[in-house]
């Protein structure tokens, strides 16, 4: 399976932002920031969750909030804290936020089929 990465950018509630290289990651819930860019755009931890790795290995991290920008929209998300060595991850919930999908086939991003139902 191949690796997407997308380009945005990320705001904190003080107005700083910085640039990130996203994995699109389908199988992430939140998408997660490494440690140097929400300590740059100054998130605080707002609550702690539990996650489940792909081994199976339980962890808890911090989880704040922050706005992001895409060519393909933009929104405000939840996002995991991450720590030393995280990599920039975009999860399905800020993808579903901006109203985007993922198509795994030729690994580009596409608008959603809105519902009213």
């Amino acid at each position: 399976m191949g690796i997407t990465y997308v380009e945005g950018r990320v705001i904190g509630p003080s107005g700083r932002q910085e640039n990130v290289k996203f994995l699109v990651d389908s199988g992430a819930t939140y998408s997660l920031l490494p440690k140097a860019v929400w300590e740059a755009i100054e998130l605080k931890p707002k609550r702690k969750l539990s996650f489940t790795l792909a081994d199976g290995t339980t962890i808890e991290r911090a989880v704040s909030e922050a706005f992001v920008v895409f060519p393909q929209g933009e929104g405000h998300t939840p996002v995991i804290l991450g720590e030393e060595g995280d990599e920039a991850l975009l999860g399905v919930v800020t993808l579903e936020i901006i109203g985007l999908v993922f198509n795994p086939f030729d690994r580009t991003l596409h608008p959603m089929r809105m519902l009213l139902c």
